[in-house]
């Protein structure tokens, strides 16, 4: 969802885990000249075509295929826990939107979490920010809101193992359900 704290709870995380990496899906939207234009005149943001996604898929491969070398941050973290410290184990964050509604990418994934918010809370959240370009009267509840609930629907009839978390929550709160879920994943690995 718009403003569910995706990109602060994957920061957080990679200030306290290991070996941690992050792409954004945020950073490959197509220019405006390229992103298409409904009737109302909205630009069309919230939609697969609006993303270079094959780029993407690109990208995460290369850092699956030498993550040493990806330029992750190899110095230790404050807040790592003990279980973690010293492991050879890499770490990628992907964080975007519209990530387990893009088949290529879905094979890649051990961990799916997907960020909720309420309408209502979703909408004062996305009022306060400022985009370029500027989201114009009725974006909101015309494109942006209608796109996050057809591509949530379409995940609940055909996505599996995806943790849905409770965006009002804290960021606190958030990052300690996660933190504790990857390090889970990550004792397994070192067995």
């Amino acid at each position: 969802v718009t403003n569910g704290g995706k990109t602060t709870l994957a920061k957080k995380l990679k200030e306290r885990l290991p070996n941690c990496d992050i792409i954004s899906q945020d950073d490959f939207f197509k220019p405006e000249s390229e992103v298409e234009t409904d009737e109302r005149g909205f630009k069309l943001y919230d939609v697969l075509d609006a993303l270079y996604m094959e780029e993407m898929v690109k990208r995460v491969r290369s850092w699956m295929k030498s993550p040493a070398v990806s330029g992750v941050v190899m110095e230790e973290p404050q807040n790592t826990c003990d279980n973690v410290k010293n492991t050879d184990v890499y770490i990628l964050i992907v964080e975007g939107f519209l990530l387990y509604n893009y088949e290529p990418l879905n094979e890649l994934w051990n961990r799916r979490y997907f960020l909720t918010l309420p309408y209502e809370e979703c909408k004062r959240r996305r009022s306060t920010r400022v985009y370029q370009p500027a989201d114009t009267p009725g974006y909101f509840d015309g494109h942006v809101w209608p796109m996050y609930l057809k591509y949530k629907s379409e995940l609940e009839e055909n996505a599996s193992n995806i943790v849905y978390l409770d965006g009002t929550k804290s960021q606190e709160e958030l990052l300690s359900c996660v933190y504790s879920d990857i390090i889970q994943e990550l004792k397994k690995l070192r067995e």
